[in-house]
């Protein structure tokens, strides 16, 4: 199988909560890509032991496009993922888009109450849920990539530029990756995923763990068709009246945890992150 099927050369790093579904279906869209039929497909952290074959079946439909690519948000996080992907990638170039750890951290917070868990109160979260912080520690994330692949093939986006013009922020990373310009539909242009919350804790839940099955037992295009359905979605979750603000000495942890990974970033990337993101100057 591995000498017909082609595998990636463009895979999104991460981080999650940072507009990584949004990308995968502004991909699939463009005629000169092949995504996978499912994001996130978690072989080279969760599913190394599948085997290389088990990973290749899920681009076993690419064509002749120039980009083959996956989008997985958690790759970013694993320290043994670059070695693995240079073990296994003839020539793969990276992503990723970068939020607000402050935003991000919230947005995590809000997913887990989706998915039907009691994380308290979002300072409580940060105390007791690791993986809020940890997910935005991009700097140290970055560096592992960069001392393996350098720092030319990975794509630095942010976030803010997602929101603030969806086809400018595209049309960068077309350019980028050598494709021909593509303009967004209606659709994708309006794309904005409000906060929600399981309707059903339990059946949230269980959705979460059957997906999760299914995904490994070489299901991820159903996946991939489940999640874009938004009347699956209309069902199993409803917006949140309200979204949370976040109390300043949470906001306050956040950065001074932070600071020193979002000053590697600036350093490595030649970027203002901070300036961008409105934290106060250092005391």
């Amino acid at each position: 199988m591995r000498s017909e099927t082609r595998l990636p050369n463009f895979i999104y790093v991460g981080p999650d909560k940072a507009g990584s579904s949004w990308l995968h279906e502004a991909l699939i869209t463009h005629p000169q890509v092949f995504m996978s039929p499912a994001k996130d497909l978690y072989y080279f952290d969760r599913y190394f032991d599948k085997g290389l074959d088990w990973y290749a079946a899920h681009f076993a439909k690419a064509g002749d496009q120039p980009i083959v690519g996956e989008v997985c948000q958690d790759y970013m996080f694993e320290e043994r993922a670059p070695a693995r992907m240079a073990e296994v990638l003839p020539d793969p170039r990276f992503m990723v888009n970068l939020r607000d750890p402050v935003e991000r951290a919230l947005s995590s917070y809000l997913y887990m109450i989706r998915i039907g868990e009691e994380p308290g109160s979002f300072g409580e979260a940060l105390a007791t849920r690791p993986i809020l912080l940890d997910h935005s520690r991009y700097g140290s994330a970055l560096t592992r990539f960069i001392d393996v692949f350098g720092r030319d093939r990975i794509y630095l986006g942010l976030f803010d530029d997602l929101v603030e013009d969806p086809q400018s922020f595209f049309s960068a990373l077309l350019s980028w990756l050598g494709l021909e310009p593509q303009e967004l539909s209606d659709e994708l242009l309006g794309v904005r995923l409000p906060a929600s919350k399981a309707r059903s804790p339990i059946v949230a839940r269980i959705i979460r763990d059957a997906a999760a099955w299914v995904r490994v037992h070489d299901g991820a295009e159903l996946v991939g068709r489940v999640k874009r359905s938004q009347r699956v979605q209309r069902l199993l979750y409803a917006p949140l009246k309200e979204r949370p603000a976040v109390a300043d000495e949470d906001a306050a942890y956040i950065r001074s945890a932070l600071r020193d990974e979002i000053a590697a970033v600036e350093s490595l990337f030649d970027v203002d992150l901070r300036r961008r993101w409105n934290w106060p100057s250092d005391p």
